[in-house]
């Protein structure tokens, strides 16, 4: 198989010019842009099908505008007419085609990188004996478990979400003036309903979100952990979907699902380290946050739904305010059987949907010690939310 041959395929701009038809998503383009100029590997993380791709693409783009063509290398290391070379086998091929000196720095970008054997100390190579600089992807955050033992100090990681509300609009084309709140209301609750992938939310074709919610099972889950009980998997995760945004037991789920606490561990693992899920801790000291039962929020309301069909909005709208929030780090507050749902830096958060804290809960949100404190209940209460 001629290697060269190959690499002109992924990399159109080597002959012609180079325009993606994509919808650009800015922050993340800037967040790469602002890491041009360091020698760190940038890891871009995030679900299957988020963007990470686009992303790059677009990026290419950009950097055309200040590269030559030739400088820049698109591959991706899984797909079969690369699979059996080595990165740096890859990267000699690439060099001999535009004749360019080790002196000469390139920019590779790696597409899908977490299950090829040994792609850690492949990028630690790269990182310490050439003149590169790397942006790699991956669907999978066990990437960034390796890199702990092996890319310390030497990788940057960036984590492609789902389209947060603004981009929603963008990718919508819907341009709602933040006066006209009835418009605001009505597209919101269709973000509520469909979530944020990208190619979901252009064509709501309910077949390419089943085939997505498939892929993440079977090639993420199953075909990587060697898994056989496909049902077992689907349900845990319809079951998990169902219990978004409250306290979750270990032992109740696996008598609920008839296996053991260690399989719902384990199965909890494979869904967070795919980005379909993210949890958080209660607030406390070290060890009541290891014991306390934690919270579970889907990545993504259109997967969620999915599974459970639109319904109980209260729990959709608290999960999208967590998804705003999360970089924040949040816990949650518990104690004697009341419970506030976000705590992070002296900021206390409630969101009761269209409700009014009552009782006990309101008496204790106004008692707990926080320098700021957020009852958000509607639309625009999210939407005016700065964090």
């Amino acid at each position: 198989m001629d290697i060269a041959e190959e690499l002109f395929k992924y990399n159109p701009w080597w002959e012609q010019s180079y325009s993606p038809l994509f919808k650009p998503r800015k922050r993340y383009l800037n967040i790469l842009q602002k890491n041009l100029s360091n020698k760190d590997i940038v890891l871009i993380t995030g679900l299957r099908r988020v963007g990470k791709t686009t992303i790059m693409k677009l990026f290419i783009a950009e950097l055309l505008r200040q590269l030559e063509p030739k400088f820049i290398l698109y591959v991706s290391p899984d797909a079969i007419p690369f699979e059996p070379f080595s990165i740096s086998h890859i990267l000699r091929a690439y060099r001999k085609v535009f004749q360019l000196s080790l002196e000469e720095k390139v920019y590779l970008f790696f597409d899908e990188v977490a299950f090829r054997p040994r792609i850690h100390q492949e990028l630690k190579n790269l990182y310490d004996r050439e003149n590169v600089k790397v942006f790699a992807s991956s669907s999978s955050a066990s990437i960034l478990n390796d890199t702990k033992a092996l890319l310390t100090g030497r990788a940057r990681t960036m984590e492609v979400m789902p389209l947060d509300f603004e981009e929603f609009l963008t990718f919508k084309d819907l341009k709602p003036r933040r006066s006209e709140h009835y418009l605001l209301e009505s597209y919101f609750e269709k973000y509520m309903q469909i979530g944020g992938m990208p190619e979901y939310v252009i064509t709501e074709d309910i077949s390419y979100l089943e085939n997505l919610v498939e892929g993440i099972i079977y090639k993420d889950i199953i075909v990587q952990h060697g898994l056989r009980d496909v049902s077992g998997i689907k349900d845990m995760m319809r079951l998990i979907m169902e219990r978004s945004g409250k306290q979750i037991s270990i032992n109740k789920m696996a008598k609920v699902m008839g296996v053991s606490p260690d399989t719902v561990r384990r199965y909890l693992e494979y869904f967070r380290q795919t980005f379909l899920i993210y949890t958080i801790e209660r607030c406390g000291k070290l060890n009541e946050r290891l014991r306390a039962p934690k919270k579970i929020y889907a990545a993504d309301m259109g997967i969620r739904n999915y599974f459970t069909s639109f319904r109980d909005k209260g729990a959709v709208f608290e999960n999208l305010v967590y998804l705003k929030i999360k970089n924040q780090r949040p816990c949650y507050v518990y104690q004697n059987g009341l419970e506030l749902d976000f705590y992070f830096d002296g900021t206390l958060l409630e969101v009761k949907y269209e409700r009014e804290l009552e009782g006990k809960q309101e008496a204790f949100f106004q008692q707990y010690p926080a320098k700021r404190k957020i009852q958000i209940r509607t639309v625009q209460d999210y939407l005016d939310l700065k964090v």
